[in-house]
């Protein structure tokens, strides 16, 4: 026990004392100190009792009047105040029943010119009903935050890895082995192909092996979204910052990416002014709301085109320095014409997925199918591929999918007829390309009775581009 029991007028008078305390009146801040809506108790670095009013009045084992000037563990042996002392961090007692009251308790460091100079706890009474409220209040916002949290996890979420990547190409198994080993960094990736080759697959599976893998993958394609609003689907807006701003502003798509994946779509699509404003957050990591502040972010960029994005800088329509920013890693995935011997593993994991979808498990490719497969040149890749398996698997009749299943272009008289010749399957792309045109000259030739104009006509190309052709082929 300590000696020193200073009483509460000479704590006051140390109090008037501070500059910013002499406008105050000595009855204000006694009122102030000893209210009866709430208690208050101070303790000092070495844990003595410098004030405790009375309304704490029986939350110790002493009355008020016998505690100052006493440790703080005499009179509350499990109070936590010390803890804070410690810590420095204040902290907050949901709820406790103090003199049959409903209570709030607080504890927090006090401190000046950047040092702890005591504790102090305060007992704040609430209604029963109010506490009540305020509960039901903080539940039901828990609950929406996780009921968001949740459907925000199933939008910004990576849906596929490379197992959902079909192929034993060796150009397939470079695409994975570059794109995995690229996956375990944070450089930006370029993902280049033509369309329905897979590029936003890609981009999924390189979000989900790398390190970001538990925060959003954010996807945006900058071709379906028109040039007036593309810098508030990118960097978001305050509220009221424009005309018809909704009210609650709008987070943007990079602070969504923050910690995690942004993919950019079709980025060669990108209009000039939006290449200058994603040249600066990809230099500083820094985006700003439309009427905001700045603020910095953390992501991985993953962008993708089917266009030639060196041309473009040639031709002035993309920024080198921007070119230079995504391309820090390039992969191109393979057009399905260039990875033929995947083309029969690629038909039957789609067939695979449209049986079980359809119920019908029996049903198989017959062998001129996996002839007309291999043979057609695919320009709409495995995104073509897959509507013409779930085109197929709809409409055969039997168990087998024939060549009257698929699409007419497979059922032309040229495919037929190279189908039938067995040598012709030997034959390069090249070359049953120029077969085919060969016949269609020939056939536009017999049906105009070898009106040169009129076949032209009839092939949709011009006359000169026909004297060309049969000059080429040399068909008299």
């Amino acid at each position: 026990m300590h000696n020193s029991k200073p009483d509460r007028k000479n704590y006051i008078n140390q109090i008037k004392n501070n500059n910013y305390l002499r406008n105050i009146p000595i009855d204000m801040l006694t009122g102030l100190l000893d209210n009866p809506y709430e208690g208050l108790i101070l303790i000092d670095t070495k844990g003595i009792i410098r004030f405790v009013n009375n309304a704490t009045d029986g939350a110790y084992l002493k009355p008020a009047k016998d505690c100052t000037g006493r440790h703080i563990s005499e009179i509350s042996p499990e109070s936590k105040m010390l803890r804070v002392l410690k810590t420095g961090k204040a902290e907050i007692v949901r709820s406790m029943t103090f003199n049959n009251k409903n209570c709030m308790l607080l504890r927090f460091p006090l401190i000046k010119d950047g040092r702890i100079i005591g504790v102090a706890g305060k007992f704040l009474t609430i209604s029963p009903e109010n506490i009540k409220e305020l509960y039901d209040r903080i539940d039901d916002l828990k609950n929406n935050i996780n009921f968001y949290k949740k459907t925000l996890n199933q939008l910004y979420y990576s849906r596929y890895t490379f197992d959902n990547i079909i192929g034993n190409s060796l150009l397939i198994k470079k695409v994975k082995a570059l794109a995995l080993q690229t996956a375990k960094t944070d450089s930006s990736v370029l993902i280049t192909g033509e369309s329905g080759t897979g590029k936003e697959l890609l981009a999924h599976s390189i979000h989900h092996f790398s390190h970001r893998k538990n925060n959003n993958f954010v996807s945006i394609n900058c071709a379906s979204i028109p040039e007036e609003l593309i810098e508030s689907e990118l960097f978001g807006y305050t509220p009221g910052s424009f005309t018809n701003a909704s009210k609650q502003g709008k987070i943007g798509k990079f602070e969504l990416a923050n910690k995690g994946t942004m993919f950019l779509d079709e980025i060669g699509d990108m209009r000039p002014l939006m290449q200058v404003k994603l040249m600066r957050v990809l230099q500083e990591r820094v985006i700003e709301r439309i009427g905001g502040k700045p603020r910095h972010i953390d992501f991985r960029l993953v962008s993708a085109t089917n266009r030639n994005l060196e041309n473009m800088v040639q031709k002035k329509d993309f920024r080198l320095d921007l070119f230079y920013r995504l391309n820090v890693v390039s992969i191109k995935m393979p057009a399905l014409r260039e990875i033929k011997e995947d083309i029969p593993l690629i038909f039957e994991h789609f067939l695979d997925k449209f049986r079980r979808k359809e119920q019908r498990p029996d049903i198989e490719m017959a062998p001129e199918v996996l002839k007309a497969i291999q043979l057609y040149s695919w320009p709409g890749n495995v995104r073509e591929l897959k509507n013409v398996v779930e085109r197929a698997t709809i409409i055969c009749l039997g168990n087998q999918i024939k060549l009257d299943d698929l699409p007419a272009c497979f059922r032309k008289k040229q495919f037929s007829n190279a189908f039938i010749n067995t040598s012709s399957t030997e034959m390069s792309l090249k070359d049953l390309m120029e077969k085919t045109e060969q016949e269609a000259i020939i056939n536009a030739l017999k049906k105009t009775g070898n009106n040169k104009v009129k076949a032209a006509k009839l092939l949709n190309i011009h006359r000169t581009g026909l004297y060309q052709k049969t000059k080429k082929y040399n068909i008299t």
